[in-house]
């Protein structure tokens, strides 16, 4: 009887000891076991026109990895008319040289500069004339279609944004996508949309055939308090929501972060400059242990700033939270300012 005692305690204990080991780990998710992607990540990157420098040197270490290259962006002058930055011409004529393996779409955003040289971001006026009726939306999307072609682009990319603050605009954004898509398919030129992540996936009942791609950043920024650009609940979250939307769907992660001062003071900074920061004050980031952002706090001439920042631990554990819903399809914003990016996995 006694030996039956022993015999079964030592089973409990040995089913108890994975349980107790386990919640040793709950709460601390930088030891706790990582999301396992279900598969192979499948990676795309935003290179920008006023950073092209920094966005080359992050592009020649992570290209092999990209299967698409977005070079933003195509915006809107004073008559309407869509402009792409010289920059970027240059550098897409400089890229199909060098045959970058990458795809090459050109990302059309709804900004606007008027005459007077003033600059509005996410116009949706210029959006309400362009998509005013059946003639103008047509002459619109002959327009990028025709940009699309006379700079060797491989494909479309429409970011246009605020989309859902305008009763007229949400109504014939989809019909504009539907067009356009129609349109490009015939020229046997891809599509891709852009969507904010607050847009009622459901409501808006967007056409089969384009890749829609939602922005998966900006939980906290430059509009809030300290936090970070996204955490696991909020890209589970939308990826929930995503599944109104019709495939082929991916997601967008931010590289970078926030510096918030307590004067009011506000602004977005690369990695690099997080890090700039943290060697010049001499202070230690810790690593936030819900969302796996870098944090630190410095204080310069009295005021105190408080910094939020992705490295490459923080986007692969982003990327990897999303494979687990099943996103294995991974756009970076942006190429520049990162240090190891193309060790992403």
């Amino acid at each position: 009887m006694k030996h039956t005692k022993w015999k079964t305690a030592f089973i409990m204990l040995f089913l108890f000891i994975p349980l107790i080991l386990l919640a040793g780990c709950v709460g601390n998710p930088a030891s706790a076991i990582s999301p396992v992607p279900k598969a192979p990540l499948k990676l795309s990157a935003w290179i920008a026109y006023w950073d092209i420098p920094a966005g080359e040197k992050d592009l020649r270490r992570i290209g092999r990895k990209l299967d698409k290259l977005s070079y933003f962006a195509a915006a809107f002058d004073q008559d309407d008319r869509l402009v792409i930055p010289q920059e970027l011409t240059a550098l897409r004529e400089k890229h199909k040289k060098d045959k970058v393996k990458a795809q090459g779409y050109l990302t059309f955003v709804n900004d606007k500069t008027n005459a007077d040289g003033s600059f509005i971001l996410k116009d949706t006026e210029v959006l309400c004339r362009l998509l005013a009726d059946e003639a103008a939306m047509d002459k619109h999307i002959a327009e990028i279609i025709g940009l699309t072609r006379q700079y060797g682009y491989d494909g479309i990319e429409i970011d246009y944004e605020r989309i859902w603050k305008d009763d007229f605009v949400r109504q014939v954004f989809p019909v504009f996508i539907s067009k356009l898509y129609l349109a490009s398919s015939k020229q046997n030129i891809p599509l891709r949309v852009v969507l904010e992540p607050g847009i009622p996936f459901k409501e808006a009942a967007f056409t089969q055939g384009p890749e829609y791609v939602v922005m998966l950043y900006n939980l906290y920024g430059i509009h809030s308090d300290p936090g970070p650009k996204a955490d696991p609940a909020f890209i589970k979250r939308t990826i929930n929501r995503m599944e109104a939307l019709p495939g082929p769907k991916a997601i967008a992660l931010a590289t970078g972060g926030a510096s918030w001062g307590d004067n009011g003071e506000k602004k977005f900074i690369t990695e690099q400059e997080a890090k700039t920061l943290a060697a010049v004050y001499d202070v230690e980031p810790v690593r936030d242990e819900a969302s796996q952002c870098l944090v630190f706090t410095y204080t310069k001439a009295g005021v105190s700033y408080q910094v939020w920042y992705a490295d490459v631990k923080t986007l692969s554990y982003w990327a990897a939270t999303a494979n687990e819903q099943g996103i294995a399809n991974i756009t970076i914003w942006r190429l520049g300012g990162n240090i190891d990016l193309h060790e992403i996995n």
